[in-house]
C-alpha cells in the first residue's frame, strides 16, 4: 500500500484561503472539489446565468468542469476537457474562469462562500464496460434505427397484440412492417418461437407484408435453422453499442442545451 496523502481539504476556510488552495491544485493539474455558495456565468455558444446557490463544483485533471445543484444528477453548468484556469480575487469573491478555445468559450464561478474544497490526484486504470438492458436496446434503436437498418422508421414500441408486447415495431424502406423482438443475450429457440407468434398475430390485423426481426448479439444452436424455416430474420446487435449510443445522445443532449 502507498503512503501517499491522496486527499488534502480545507473545511470553512476564507475565500482567501481557499482561493490559494484551488490556484495552487490547478496550477499542479489537480483534481479539485469546490463546496460553497457561488453564481455562474457562461459565453460562447449560447449564453447563460446561474443566480446565487449553494453547489459542488468539480474540475477535474483533464480540465473539465462541473457544477452540480445538492440534487439531480445532470450538472447544471459544464465545461468539457482542455479548459484553461484563472483565479482571481474581486473584492471578498473568488473567480474561477475556464476558458476553452476551440470553440471559444468560458464559464466563471463565482464563489462568496466555501464550506470545503479537497484536491487530489486519483490514480484509475481500470477497464470500463457498458451494459445495456433490452430496454436499453429497445431505446438505442428509437435514438438510431440505422442500427437495425437503413431506412428503418421505428413507429411504436411495447406495443400490444394477442401474445404479449412487440418490442419495437416499424416500417422498412420498401413499406413492409418491420416486428423486432430484442434479446440482450444469446437469443434461443423461446424467442424465435414468441417471434413467431407475434408476427401470425399481427398477418391477421394488418393490411401490407410483415417482416419478423430477432435481434440479438447471437443466436444459439440451431436456432437460425428455426428461423429460416418460420420465414424469420436475424440481426446482430450488440448491447455495448446499444450503451454507447445512449451515452453519446445524453452527451450530445447536454451540448445542444449548453
Amino acid at each position: 500500500m502507498s503512503n501517499r496523502k491522496i486527499v488534502k481539504t480545507l473545511e470553512n476556510p476564507t475565500v482567501e484561503k481557499g482561493a490559494e488552495f484551488v490556484k495552487d491544485a490547478l496550477s499542479e493539474h489537480k483534481t479539485v472539489i469546490l463546496v460553497g455558495n457561488c453564481w455562474v456565468e457562461y459565453k460562447g455558444r449560447a449564453s447563460s446565468k446561474l443566480d446565487p446557490g449553494e453547489r459542488i463544483v468539480m474540475i477535474k485533471e483533464d480540465g473539465s468542469v462541473l457544477v452540480h445543484r445538492p440534487i439531480g444528477y445532470v450538472p447544471v453548468n459544464w465545461q468539457p476537457s482542455g479548459c484553461m484556469f484563472q483565479t482571481s480575487l474581486k473584492g471578498n469573491n473568488l473567480r474561477i474562469r475556464a476558458t476553452r478555445r476551440k470553440p471559444y468559450e468560458f464559464v466563471n464561478i463565482t464563489f462568496d462562500k466555501i464550506f470545503l474544497v479537497s484536491v487530489m490526484r486519483l490514480i484509475d486504470r481500470g477497464d470500463f464496460s457498458l451494459h445495456a438492458s433490452e430496454a436499453d436496446m429497445q431505446k438505442a434503436i428509437l435514438v438510431d434505427p440505422s442500427i437495425l437498418e437503413d431506412n428503418f422508421i421505428p413507429i411504436s414500441f411495447e406495443k400490444k397484440v394477442e401474445p404479449g408486447f412487440v418490442d419495437v415495431y416499424g416500417i422498412d424502406i420498401k413499406g413492409k412492417l418491420v416486428v423486432v423482438e430484442l434479446k440482450r443475450k444469446t437469443a434461443g429457440r423461446v424467442a424465435a418461437l414468441q417471434l413467431s407468434k407475434y408476427i401470425k398475430f399481427v398477418k391477421t390485423v394488418a393490411n401490407r407484408e410483415v417482416r419478423g426481426v430477432l435481434v440479438a448479439p447471437r443466436l444459439a444452436k440451431g436456432v437460425q435453422t428455426l428461423l429460416e424455416s418460420l420465414g424469420l430474420e436475424f440481426k446482430t446487435l450488440e448491447p455495448k453499442k446499444c450503451a454507447e449510443i445512449l451515452q453519446k445522445s445524453e452527451t450530445k443532449k447536454l451540448a445542444d442545451f449548453f
